[in-house]
């Protein structure tokens, strides 16, 4: 599969970039944490659903999935850290700001190294970068002087040199900086065109001898060696998109949103993948576009014919085969004979003795236990993979539905309710919430698929928790999509719409925390889950907090939770505005402290 096919919903405006990256023009990425800190305060009062997973996990790990480490850096803010980094260099080595900047391009622009570097050895560093302080060639006080190139003779005034004083005319400059320059980002390193000279050639001198096309690619290539030479800086990936990605690899997650609403991982640069690591992203994605899944499918599904072995399919019911031209040898489906030693005698057409004889006898048991394997692989790989696609496809959907409603909607929305956008965040919230939510879940069936079989304990408990995800978001989903639908057809002001603000709000918020404690649990390791095969006392009490929506016929994937199922045990009540299943002797709601009813 192609990571890019998620790019296409780069168009959805940047004012919810605060839900990605936590940073808007009109909210700075300070403001956005002290009110996500606030809201986790709020959420900390429920403490039930921190305990569904783990409620001994540390606080570092609670707040992995919220932390923001990255920086998002437009153009103008890569030039003004380049600047930053030029004239911090430049003063403290009392260096002019061309020199800085060459020293800060031969160090992959870290500033300490260079200082360390010009404090330990200065003279070494000069001569490795060819900052020369004194000039190897000296030119006499002539009236004409002769170009080391073309060799012919000029005022001057119509001579340049770099820091050695080797001469050389405006036209032979231009010329060998272009050449140059059209060779690609090497230009940054270039040295004067004397082969035994290390003379460096400086920015300033590229401002004054090139051409203007060619001094414009130079700064291109400047600006990108910033952002590709830092190992704390990346481009964003998502095609078209000229952001950059400053990035502190203090934490532990390692996804990133970038302004154009594209998400990916520091680590790998695929698209964003928790709670799965980028070893399994690599090989769920190399499995989804080899041919291994082709060869699965034809080991599973046809059969070489006995004389060219070109792989046959059957796609009639009889079993005479007749092999495609030049070969035309005709077999039998079943046992691979030769249909001349077949007829009424060895069963007709739709049926052969001589295979049942020799499949009694063992002949076919390892060909046909080969066929097996790969049609139970082939069958294993597409269930997960189809279910991998669909969240991939509902997430794309969910981002065009979100950006409808914040380009069509809203505004209407806001005129039929009177009152204002900043209102109606929720609706939004909401949304985002929905295509964050897809894409972990999507990312979870490539972790089934490669949770091994052994571990039957662990699968369980996987499938417990992945079924209870999808109902969770379908709630959510559907409150979105549906419930949302009543108030858009609407001519005037609703009352029951406060009523549906707080239930989206609370299933938003309760949808939020169950899939960052799924996340925990899976990048854990399903630690819930005892070596013997049997649940922790965490885990059992996790599924008790639930309510099971699978019932006494198993834990399929998928399977929607509805309230009536929660209520079936008598000793827990459903919370009609977040469905939350509470014990029976609390009086309001663990998760979002609505009083029971």
């Amino acid at each position: 599969m192609d990571s890019d096919d998620m790019h296409d919903a780069n168009d959805v405006e940047s004012l919810d970039d605060d839900f990605y990256s936590g940073e808007t023009e009109d909210a700075p990425m300070d403001d956005y944490s002290d009110d996500y800190d606030d809201d986790n305060n709020n959420n900390n009062n429920n403490d039930a659903d921190d305990d569904y997973f783990d409620d001994g996990a540390d606080d570092s790990a609670q707040s992995r999935s919220t932390e923001i480490n990255f920086a998002i850096l437009k153009e103008s803010d890569i030039r003004d850290r380049q600047e930053d980094d030029i004239s911090s260099v430049a003063t403290v080595l009392s260096i002019p700001p061309v020199a800085a900047s060459i020293l800060l391009r031969h160090y992959n622009w870290n500033v300490s190294n260079v200082n360390d570097a010009w404090f330990a050895d200065e003279d070494r560093v000069r001569r490795k970068v060819g900052l020369l302080e004194k000039p190897v060639y000296e030119n006499p006080d002539a009236k004409e002087l002769t170009c080391g190139i073309c060799f012919e003779a000029y005022r001057p005034s119509k001579i340049h040199n770099a820091s050695c004083g080797h001469p050389y005319c405006f036209s032979c400059w231009g010329g060998y900086i272009g050449t140059s320059i059209n060779d690609g980002p090497g230009c940054l390193m270039l040295r004067c065109p004397d082969p035994a000279c290390g003379a460096a050639v400086d920015q300033d001198m590229i401002n004054l001898l090139a051409s203007a096309e060619d001094k414009q690619k130079y700064d291109r290539y400047l600006i990108r060696s910033y952002i590709e030479d830092n190992k704390k800086t990346k481009w964003c990936p998502a095609p078209g998109c000229e952001h950059a990605v400053n990035f502190d690899a203090g934490g532990e997650n390692y996804d990133v949103s970038c302004l154009c609403s594209y998400s990916f991982c520091w680590n790998c640069t695929e698209e964003a993948h928790r709670p799965v690591d980028c070893g399994t992203v690599s090989k769920w994605i190399l499995k989804n576009s080899a041919e291994s899944e082709n060869m699965n499918w034809i080991l599973a599904n046809s059969k070489p014919c006995p004389k060219c072995k070109r792989p046959i399919e059957k796609n009639q019911g009889c079993m005479h085969m007749t092999c495609t031209p030049p070969c035309k040898f005709e077999f039998c489906w079943l046992c691979l004979g030769a249909w001349s030693d077949h007829g009424e005698r060895t069963g007709g057409f739709y049926a052969c003795n001589r295979y049942e004889a020799a499949k009694q006898e063992g002949v076919y048991d390892e060909t046909e236990k080969r066929r097996e394997m790969a049609k139970n692989s082939l069958e294993r790989y597409t269930h997960y993979y189809e279910r991998w696609a669909s969240n991939q496809s509902s997430r794309q959907k969910a981002l065009a539905d979100l950006h409808q409603m914040q380009t069509v909607h809203m505004e209407k929305l806001s005129d039929t309710q009177c009152q204002p956008e900043s209102q109606l965040k929720f609706i939004t919230e909401a949304w985002l919430q929905i295509v964050e939510c897809r894409r972990v879940l999507k990312w979870t069936y490539a972790y089934g698929y490669y949770l091994a079989e052994h571990e039957h304990a662990k699968k369980q408990f996987f499938e417990y928790l992945q079924g209870e995800a999808e109902s969770g978001l379908e709630r959510l989903h559907q409150c979105a999509e549906k419930e949302l639908q009543v108030f858009l057809s609407a001519e005037g002001p609703s009352k029951e719409f406060n009523d549906f603000r707080t239930k989206l709000a609370g299933l938003t918020s309760v949808t939020k925390n169950f899939f960052e404690n799924l996340v925990r649990a899976l990048e854990n390791g399903l630690c819930d889950v005892d070596s013997n095969g049997a649940a922790t006392s965490k885990a059992t009490s996790s599924k008790n907090a639930a309510g099971s929506s699978k019932g006494k016929s198993g834990r399929g994937k998928g399977t929607k939770a509805t309230v009536s199922s929660r209520l079936t045990d008598d000793n827990e009540w459903s919370c009609e505005q977040c469905t939350y299943a509470n014990v029976g002797s609390a009086t309001a709601c663990a998760m979002c402290n609505q009083e029971r009813q």
